[in-house]
C-alpha cells in the first residue's frame, strides 16, 4: 500500500492567502492534524515575492510593481525574487523525521524534487537536476549575483537543456519542511526584470542578454503547447510517482479557511512583514 498523502489545488489565490495557507499547513502538519500535503496553486493578480531574507527597498523596483498591477509578498522561505504569472506553483508539506526524507537539506531538496523531475518528464522534456561541480559553481550559489531567482540554478533544481526550468525554496519549522517552487510555463522577461534595481542600464542589459542562457519556460521547450490544466495532470501524476505515494484530494473545512484568512490579514498583507528589512 502507498502512503497517502493530502492534496490541495487551491486556484488562484490572493499572494497572502497563499503564503497563509503555506504556513498554516505547516503548523497543522506539526499538530499530527494532517498528514503531509501537496498542494498546487495559482495568483489573482499576478505577484512578485520575495525571499524572507532580501531587502525590499533595496533590491526591488517597487514602482514598477505598483505600475504593472502586481501583487507583493514576502514568502517565510528564502531565495530571492519570483515573478507568479505564467506558471504552476507547488508547495511540499512533509515533517523533516519523515522516512523518506534525508537529514540533510541538500539531500532532502534532491527527494522532493524528484516529483517535479517526473513531472516534466511526463511532459516529454528531459529535464535533469543542476548540480555544481566545480568549487567556483557551488561559491556562485552562496553569494548570488541577482535579485531574480530563475538567474542561475542552484542545487537540485531542474534544468533542461542546461537551462532552470522550476525555481523552489525550503524553510524548516517545527519539526517541518515546507518547500515551494514555480515550474514556468511562459515568462514575460521584460516584466520580469523591470522589478528590480541594477547598479546601472547597462548592468541590466548585460543581465537580461545573460538571462537567456540561463532560464527557460515548458513552452519554449515543449514540442507542443502545455496548458495549465495539463501541467497540473502531469506534476500531480509526477509527485505520486517521484515520492511512491498517492495523492487523495483534500478541502479546507470552513474553520480551516477562517484561520488561513486571519493569518493572511495579520502577516501578509502587514507592511512591517512585507518591507521589513
Amino acid at each position: 500500500m502507498k502512503e497517502k498523502w493530502y492534496f490541495i489545488d487551491s486556484g488562484a489565490c490572493s499572494p497572502s492567502f497563499n503564503m497563509a495557507l503555506d504556513e498554516a499547513l505547516l503548523e497543522w502538519h506539526s499538530k499530527g492534524e494532517l498528514p503531509p500535503v501537496i498542494r498546487f496553486y495559482g495568483w489573482n493578480p499576478p505577484t512578485l515575492s520575495i525571499g524572507y531574507f532580501q531587502k525590499a527597498e533595496k533590491e526591488i523596483n517597487l514602482d514598477a510593481v505598483r505600475e504593472h498591477g502586481l501583487g507583493f509578498v514576502r514568502r517565510p522561505t528564502g531565495g530571492r525574487g519570483v515573478l507568479h504569472e505564467n506558471e504552476l506553483t507547488y508547495s511540499v508539506i512533509v515533517s523533516e523525521g519523515h522516512p523518506k526524507m534525508p537529514a540533510s537539506v541538500t539531500e532532502a531538496y534532491r527527494v522532493i524534487s524528484e516529483g517535479i523531475l517526473h513531472g516534466f518528464r511526463n511532459l516529454d522534456l528531459d529535464a535533469n537536476f543542476s548540480i555544481p561541480k566545480t568549487e567556483e559553481e557551488k561559491d556562485s550559489l552562496k553569494q548570488p549575483r541577482s535579485s531574480n531567482c530563475f538567474d542561475a540554478p542552484s542545487w537540485y533544481e531542474l534544468v533542461v537543456e542546461g537551462r532552470k526550468v522550476a525555481g523552489s525554496a525550503q524553510t524548516r519549522q517545527k519539526g517541518v519542511i515546507l518547500q515551494h517552487g514555480s515550474i514556468l510555463l511562459d515568462l514575460d522577461e521584460e516584466k520580469l526584470f523591470s522589478l528590480f534595481h541594477y547598479p546601472s542600464e547597462r548592468v541590466k542589459d548585460r543581465m537580461m542578454a545573460s538571462f537567456k542562457n540561463k532560464a527557460v519556460t515548458i513552452n519554449e521547450v515543449s514540442k507542443k503547447p502545455v496548458s495549465l490544466e495539463e501541467a497540473k495532470a502531469a506534476f500531480k501524476n509526477g509527485f505520486e510517482t517521484g515520492l511512491g505515494i498517492e495523492l487523495v484530494p483534500y478541502r479546507l473545512t470552513e474553520a480551516q479557511r477562517l484561520e488561513v484568512e486571519k493569518l493572511a490579514l495579520d502577516v501578509y498583507e502587514n507592511d512591517e512583514w512585507n518591507y521589513k528589512r
